[in-house]
């Protein structure tokens, strides 16, 4: 037999070295699944080590995960045939006359890109290469320009079709249509505030986001022809997004959908081209292995941990801080954003969502002035989803703000990135508390589609 670990001491050990592993630098699949079965093999025996397979197993022939490589496919194509160069460059048009328009225009195409990509990296380093440097440019400046590309890059994390989302409603075995459903308005709403908040600095302080000079501003007509060229992207949208809103498909099959969309759009734009369809196959394999891989790893770690009572521990813990369901649930939002600040999103996930969500459930929908425990799980995954999108935000790690390190010039220091970021953070926040405090925000939409 194994070792017998009390489990106070079983979650130091764990959680320690995962900590250390990575601060060592090595890739989060292969630190979790391999101190999973380490783990595995001193606390119970070879036999401990079917666990694995059996963990394993379900994510491998889940039919919901085929999504992620559709959907991250489909980006692949719309980036590669220039789609999103040439709609920032059409919103971009329309707005520039606007103090502080081209942020605002940022943050729309940031939008509207979300809805095809459901990725956050390639958002964000996407609108660093193109609109960074017009920002710049037009004498904008530094930080509304950079945060406004950071903040606009994460919202791929909550407008459907969002890669974590799938994930999460595997994970918490939810339906996909209804998280997806749940998170258009957060999404909508954080857009908005970000892009109300642009222009009004920019209207108090004209000099943060000067309007593009008279002669480089067009006619109504221009704008409208402009616009038409954004037909067949924008019409993919809304066929992918409403198949699955009104019920005709599952999230799956609008992602095969979606991806004939693309190649169909790629060919409208004279962009179709083996060179175009071998790079983004490759870049999905890649996207698709890690997250799999993440998956694999971190689903073993958990299951072991829950295995071991780890579950009914972190409850225990929570419940002895006597704070009531609201402490409660602040304080899982806390570990996430602290969380956030150092892993990467599917592992939190993975790590987090598995204990968290039965604890959700345990305090009952009634705590939180629900009337049905469904609106609970929605209402909590919408909730995981925002925090998320603060995570890609918050120095000293976060994502988003070492993927625009990447593509932003090298004479602006990561200090001015870190500050351009803290005040689309205060808005989440903001975001963040309208989302808990009016659950209405996430559950009016899903009740009025599916009733």
């Amino acid at each position: 037999m194994g070792l017998e670990i009390g489990i106070e001491w079983l979650t130091l050990i764990m959680f320690g070295s995962l900590v250390v592993l990575l601060m060592a630098g090595l890739p989060l699949a292969f630190v979790t699944g391999g101190l999973a079965c380490v783990f595995l093999f001193v606390l119970g025996d070879e036999r401990a080590l079917n666990i694995v397979p059996s963990r394993i197993f379900p994510l491998m022939t889940n039919y919901q995960l085929s999504a992620i490589p559709l959907f991250i496919f489909m980006a692949s194509m719309l980036e590669r045939a220039g789609i999103i160069n040439e709609m920032f460059d059409v919103i971009y048009k329309v707005l520039g006359g606007v103090r502080g328009g081209l942020a605002a225009a940022t943050i729309i195409a940031s939008t509207v890109l979300a809805a095809m990509v459901g990725v956050i990296g390639a958002a964000v380093v996407t609108m660093g290469i193109i609109a960074l440097p017009a920002m710049l440019d037009r004498g904008y400046n530094a930080k509304i320009a950079m945060g406004s590309i950071m903040a606009g890059g994460t919202l791929g994390i909550l407008i459907p079709p969002s890669i974590l989302a799938i994930i999460y409603a595997v994970v918490a075995e939810q339906s996909v249509g209804e998280l997806f459903i749940g998170a258009v308005i957060p999404g909508l709403l954080l857009s908005g505030m970000y892009v109300a908040y642009v222009l009004i600095r920019c209207a108090i302080n004209p000099e943060m986001g000067p309007p593009i000079p008279p002669e480089e501003r067009i006619s109504g007509r221009e704008k409208i022809r402009l616009m038409s060229n954004m037909s067949a992207p924008i019409s993919l949208i809304v066929i992918v997004l409403g198949v699955i809103f009104t019920g005709v498909a599952t999230p799956v099959e609008a992602a095969g959908i979606g991806t004939f969309g693309a190649i169909i759009v790629a060919a409208i734009h004279r962009k179709l081209d083996w060179q175009t369809i071998r790079e983004a196959a490759v870049t999905t394999l890649k996207a698709s292995a890690m997250v799999i891989w993440i998956m694999f790893g971190a689903t073993i770690f958990v299951g072991l941990y829950v295995l071991e009572g780890g579950q009914q521990f972190v409850q225990n813990a929570l419940q002895a801080t006597g704070l009531g369901p609201w402490g409660i649930l602040i304080i899982m939002q806390l570990v996430l954003i602290i969380l956030g600040m150092f892993l990467d999103w599917v592992g939190i996930l993975l790590l987090c969502v598995p204990i968290f969500v039965p604890i959700v459930k345990a305090l009952g929908a009634e705590a939180f002035g629900l009337s049905d425990p469904d609106d609970l799980v929605l209402w909590f995954g919408v909730l995981y989803l925002v925090n998320m999108q603060m995570s890609f935000l918050s120095p000293p790690f976060g994502y988003a703000l070492f993927y625009l390190r990447g593509v932003a010039p090298p004479e602006i220091p990561m200090g001015d990135i870190f500050r351009s970021a803290l005040p689309f953070l205060a808005l989440q926040v903001v975001g963040l508390l309208l989302c808990m405090f009016f659950p209405e925000i996430i559950i009016w939409l899903p009740k009025l589609v599916y009733g």
